[in-house]
């Protein structure tokens, strides 16, 4: 159990630094950061196609963050 909710962590610790990094645009095409952005679009993606195209900024990865919260606190 406790492993499942240090896995979580490190997932929204990750969607954390994807966000952050998104706004450097020189970081795009190292290799590292295509591994991180192909592992967080996992589950930001679904969410983006229900969201608004025309938003000022994405919100799938708080709303994954959010639910992911929503979750551990109900489990």
């Amino acid at each position: 159990m406790n492993i499942i909710r240090t896995l979580l962590d490190y997932y929204i610790f990750a969607l954390i630094l994807d966000a952050i990094l998104s706004f450097f645009p020189n970081l795009q095409e190292k290799k590292w950061r295509k591994q991180l952005k192909k592992v967080c679009d996992f589950s930001c993606d679904p969410i983006r196609r229900i969201l608004p195209p025309n938003l000022p900024f994405d919100f799938s990865p708080f709303l994954v963050i959010l639910t992911i919260n929503l979750l551990r606190f109900l489990w």
